[in-house]
């Protein structure tokens, strides 16, 4: 039999939110232990002996042994799922799922990468991980803490599938054979690229207007020798842009016609 943890436990006769939220103000751990064979007990576990017992297991799959007060035999079982507050990281709750002896059951194991890799040593690779556990079928005697992996051998470009790890004693594994389990691959150069904006900078000249020819095109002048503006983009003239000028010029037909409109009328031949 693999190395075993003990683990004492108390019955609980209260359920529900509010008798769990004494417990964890009691220093205790409210749990279920549930097996194929027999009913779910509800259960009690003291706080710290609990923390002791997570820093021994460090991760690894482990058996755990539960001792009961009410009851002179042992239950053989392992953690199924262990819930923490995300805030305080207090243990909430945990479920402990009870397996026999003699009796294969199921169960989720870590890796664990042995060795260094050819790639990462010699071609600047880097490892990566998909994934960080597999489920095996075993027997309880024939569980191994953890599955090793070794790397030693592996290339940039290279892949380790379930299929081709090495098989363990008395453990199947239940992943499809083709699921990658770690890769060498190149390291992600970061490229930096400097953006030129489009606006001219501010202070500069702006560029003149080009002709049809590609020859610049002068600017209208006015009789005065002055730059005319520009027409408006709605077509309409532009009102004109001499300096000192407040009134805008109207056109020589209109002022014409203005002249004749303030001459008076020749009076009437008689």
């Amino acid at each position: 039999m693999k190395q075993q943890y003990k683990l004492n436990v108390t019955p609980r006769a209260q359920t529900g939110r509010s008798s769990s939220r004494r417990l964890r103000k009691a220093n205790q751990v409210p749990a279920i232990l549930y097996g194929k064979h027999t009913p779910p007990e509800t259960l009690v576990i003291d706080g710290p002996e609990f923390t002791r017992l997570i820093k021994a297991v460090a991760g690894s799959a482990a058996l755990i042994g539960i001792e009961r007060k009410d009851k002179p035999e042992k239950a053989l079982s392992f953690l199924q799922e262990v819930q923490r507050d995300p805030i305080t990281d207090k243990y909430l709750h945990v479920d402990l799922r009870e397996v026999k002896a003699d009796e294969k059951f199921e169960i989720r194991v870590q890796l664990h990468l042995t060795g260094e890799s050819f790639g990462v040593k010699n071609q600047s690779g880097v490892l990566e991980t998909p994934t960080y556990a597999l489920r095996i079928r075993c027997l309880p005697k024939d569980l191994p803490p953890y599955i090793e992996v070794d790397v030693t051998e592996l290339k940039v470009g290279e892949t380790i599938h379930v299929g081709e790890l090495k098989a363990v004693t008395g453990v199947e594994f239940l992943d499809d054979k083709s699921q990658p389990v770690v890769s060498c691959v190149e390291p992600v150069a970061e490229i930096v690229q400097e953006v030129v904006a489009a606006a001219p900078v501010e202070g500069a000249a702006a560029a003149p207007a080009v002709g049809a020819d590609g020859k610049p095109i002068a600017p209208a002048v006015g009789a005065d020798g002055k730059p005319v503006a520009p027409a408006a983009a709605d077509g309409k003239a532009a009102a004109p842009a001499a300096a000192g000028d407040k009134k805008a010029a109207a056109p020589a037909g209109a002022a014409k016609a203005a002249a004749g409109a303030a001459k008076p009328a020749a009076p009437a031949k008689k």
